[in-house]
């Protein structure tokens, strides 16, 4: 019996760890999430300061972010339109998150891969 309620164990982390990268999904979503822990930006701004992602791309997550409840979109009513992302309760909370994710790359990230031994 407690082997079978493990495995249910398992597969309802394996659930949950999946549902977390349908929610966060987007392949930028991390840095974006980075990004506007420091605070609101406005669309070019967010887009400056993750260069390395394409207009579109940063768009696509953004509007998939804010599908899912982790960044707040407002329009302000200039000419041209401005738009400024922040982060929601839940995209506030992810924060904790990471910085654990930080924590284990400042430990692991540069390390080479450890070889298994099998005896």
């Amino acid at each position: 019996m407690e082997a079978n309620n493990e495995a249910i164990n398992n597969e309802n982390t394996g659930s949950s760890i999946c549902e977390v990268l349908q929610i966060l999904g987007a392949k930028w979503a991390f840095l974006v999430l980075e990004e506007l822990m420091n605070g609101p930006l406005r669309f070019n701004q967010l887009q400056r300061n993750i260069s390395v992602v394409k207009t579109q791309s940063l768009t696509n997550t953004v509007r998939h972010l804010e599908n899912n409840g982790l960044v707040f979109r407002q329009v302000f009513p200039t000419v041209p339109v401005s738009v400024e992302y922040s982060l929601t309760e839940k995209g506030r909370d992810f924060q904790a998150a990471l910085r654990e994710m930080e924590k284990w790359v400042q430990k692991w990230g540069d390390s080479p891969h450890p070889r298994h031994n099998r005896t």
